[in-house]
C-alpha cells in the first residue's frame, strides 16, 4: 500500500494570505499536526514577493506597483524577487525534515525533489532538467525557480512554474538583478526564460498542469496523494496571523536598508547569489555600529542572517576582527548557504570596510559608496600601481558613451567636439588637465578589447566612470582581464533602471547619463599628483 500524503489546493488568493499559508501549514506540519503535503498556490491580484533576505526597497520598483495595484509582500524563503500574475503555478513540498529520503543537504535536497516538477513536465510534453543550485531548466532556459525554509524538524520546498510570462509588467515591477546577466550570448529576456505557452504553443489548462505535477510528484517519491483542505489547526494559525503578513513591518521592516550618510557598502555575486552588504561604522571608536547584509541567496535556518548581523554589532571595524566573527559563525552554527561560503561573506565585508579608507584620497564619507575599485584596493592602486615609476604614458579615462548627448554626431562613436553640451566634453578637458588620455567606450567588446589592450601595452592601471550595475554585472571579466582600475558612478537613469541593459550592451541605449564630474576630477587631480 502507498504511503499517503495530502493534496491541499489553496486557489487563488492574495500575497499576504498566501505568504502566511506557507508558514502556517510549516508550523502545522512541524508539530506533526498535518501529514506530508503538496499544496498549489496561485495569486490574485498580482503581486511582486522578495526573497526573505531582500529588501524591498532595492529589489521592486513601489510607485510602478502601486500605481498599477501590484502587491507586495515577502516570502519565508531567500532567493530574488518575482513577480506573479494570474497564469502561473506555485507548488510546495512540506515534509519532515527526519525522513530517510530527505536527509541530505540543502543542495541535495534541491535537486532530488525538482525532480517530481521536472516529470510533471515531461508528461506535459516538455523535456527539462535540473540546473544547479536551483533552477529548472528547458534547453538552458529557465521556467522554474526553486528554493525552501525549515522549522523545527519540518521543511518546506517551493517552486514557481512559468505557464505563461508577461516580460514587460516583470520588467517594469522588478528592479532586475543584473549582476545575474552575465552571459555575453544572452540578447533578451526571452533568451533566459521560458513558460509552458512559449513551449508548446499554447498553455494548457491549469488543472491538465496540476494533475501533471501530483503524477510527477508521485511517481518520484513513491507516494499517493489524497486532496483534503486546510485543517481546523491551519484556519485557527490563518486567522491568528494573517495581520502580521499583511502588516508593513512584515513587507518592510525585516529588511529595511539602512539610510545613513556614512554607511559603507560592497556587494559580491558569489556562486550562491547575490550578496549586498551595508556597514555603519563610528569612526572614532572604530565599531560597527551597524550592520545589513541582504541578497537573493538562501540560508538555512532563515535567522542566520540576522544573527550574523547582531554579532557584527559592535565589532571593531577591522577586518581581521571581522572576519573571525564570520569564521566562528560559520564553524560553530548549523547553518547552510548554498554556493556562499565564509570566503564569500568575509570579502564582501572587507571591500566594505575597506571603503572607510576612501577619505585619504579626497573623497567624501558621502561619497565613497560612488567609487569602485577594480582588481585591487584602492590603496594599491593609488600607492603602488600610480606611484613614480610605475606609468607607461599617459593614464587613460574610459568614458561611457551614454553620457554624451542623444542627438551628438559621436554619441555611437568614439571622440567629442567638446561642444559644452554635455558632461563628456567636461571630461574630455579634465583629461587634458591631468595629463591623461579619454576615450569614448561604444559598448562592452568595445570595453573588454581596450583594457587587453592597455594591460597588453604596459599600463598599470586605468581610471573610468561607469553605473555600479554594470561593474557588478562584468566585475568578474575585469578581473579575468586582470587590469587594475577605479570606477566612478554616474548619475540619472541608467539603462539598467530602465530594463534596457541589452540596448546598453550593444551600443544602443538612447537615454543619457551624468558624470560625476566634481568627484571624478578630485580623483583625477589626486592620480596626477601621485604619479609626479
Amino acid at each position: 500500500m502507498s504511503e499517503k500524503w495530502r493534496l491541499l489546493d489553496t486557489g487563488p488568493r492574495p500575497a499576504a494570505e498566501n505568504m502566511a499559508l506557507d508558514e502556517v501549514v510549516l508550523t502545522a506540519r512541524s508539530r506533526n499536526a498535518v501529514p506530508n503535503t503538496l499544496r498549489f498556490l496561485q495569486f490574485y491580484p498580482r503581486c511582486t514577493l522578495v526573497g526573505y533576505h531582500q529588501a524591498v526597497e532595492q529589489e521592486i520598483r513601489v510607485s510602478y506597483c502601486q500605481e498599477h495595484g501590484i502587491e507586495i509582500n515577502r516570502r519565508l524563503t531567500g532567493g530574488g524577487a518575482l513577480f506573479w500574475d494570474e497564469t502561473q503555478l506555485g507548488w510546495e513540498i512540506f515534509a519532515s525534515r527526519d525522513d530517510p529520503r530527505f536527509l541530505c543537504s540543502a543542495e541535495l535536497l534541491y535537486e532530488r525533489l525538482c525532480q517530481g516538477a521536472i516529470k510533471g513536465l515531461e508528461k506535459l510534453g516538455v523535456r527539462a532538467a535540473f540546473r544547479p543550485k536551483n533552477d529548472i531548466e528547458v534547453h538552458g532556459r529557465k521556467i522554474s525557480g526553486t528554493g525552501g525554509t525549515s522549522m523545527e524538524g519540518a521543511f518546506m520546498f517551493q517552486g514557481t512554474l512559468l505557464v505563461d510570462f508577461d516580460v514587460d509588467t516583470m520588467l517594469r515591477a522588478l528592479r532586475i538583478p543584473t549582476e545575474k546577466l552575465k552571459d555575453k550570448e544572452i540578447a533578451s529576456v526571452r533568451e533566459r526564460v521560458t513558460c509552458l505557452a512559449w513551449e508548446l504553443g499554447a498553455a494548457p489548462p491549469l488543472p491538465q498542469i496540476k494533475a501533471a505535477l501530483v503524477a510527477g510528484f508521485s511517481e518520484v517519491l513513491g507516494v499517493e496523494f489524497e486532496q483534503a483542505p486546510l485543517t481546523p489547526l491551519e484556519q485557527e494559525l490563518l486567522t491568528s496571523r494573517l495581520p502580521y503578513f499583511r502588516s508593513e513591518e512584515w513587507v518592510y521592516g525585516i529588511r529595511r536598508p539602512l539610510l545613513h550618510r556614512d554607511e559603507l557598502r560592497a556587494l559580491y555575486k558569489s556562486p550562491g547569489g547575490l550578496i549586498r552588504i551595508s556597514l555603519v561604522v563610528d569612526r572614532q571608536a572604530r565599531r560597527i555600529r551597524e550592520a545589513f547584509i541582504t541578497g537573493d541567496f538562501f540560508a538555512y535556518p532563515r535567522r542566520a542572517i540576522l544573527d550574523l548581523e547582531a554579532r557584527l554589532k559592535g565589532a571593531p571595524a577591522a577586518i581581521g576582527a571581522v572576519g573571525r566573527i564570520v569564521e566562528e559563525f560559520f564553524a560553530n552554527e548549523e547553518l547552510e548557504m548554498p554556493g556562499v561560503s565564509t570566503a564569500d561573506m568575509v570579502r564582501t565585508l572587507r571591500e566594505a570596510l575597506e571603503k572607510s579608507t576612501y577619505t585619504r584620497y579626497g573623497i567624501r564619507p558621502d561619497e565613497v559608496n560612488y567609487v569602485f575599485s577594480v582588481v585591487e584596493p584602492l590603496a594599491e592602486i593609488m600607492e603602488r600601481r600610480l606611484a613614480p615609476g610605475h606609468r607607461n604614458g599617459p593614464l587613460p579615462l574610459l568614458l561611457p558613451y551614454c553620457a554624451k548627448l542623444t542627438s551628438c554626431a559621436y554619441r555611437y562613436r568614439e571622440g567629442c567636439t567638446l561642444c559644452g553640451g554635455c558632461s563628456i566634453g567636461a571630461a574630455f578637458e579634465l583629461a587634458e588637465r591631468y595629463g591623461l588620455i579619454p576615450i569614448s567606450i561604444q559598448n562592452y567588446e568595445h570595453l573588454e578589447a581596450t583594457l587587453e589592450r592597455l594591460k597588453a601595452s604596459g599600463h598599470p592601471a586605468f581610471i573610468g566612470s561607469c553605473c555600479e550595475p554594470f561593474y557588478a554585472k562584468h566585475r568578474d571579466d575585469f578581473e579575468r582581464i586582470g587590469l587594475p582600475g577605479i570606477l566612478v558612478d554616474v548619475d540619472s537613469s541608467t539603462c539598467y533602471d530602465l530594463g534596457r541593459e541589452q540596448d546598453a550592451y550593444a551600443g544602443r541605449f538612447d537615454n543619457q547619463t551624468y558624470l560625476k564630474l566634481d568627484l571624478l576630477e578630485r580623483i583625477l587631480a589626486r592620480v596626477s599628483s601621485a604619479a609626479q
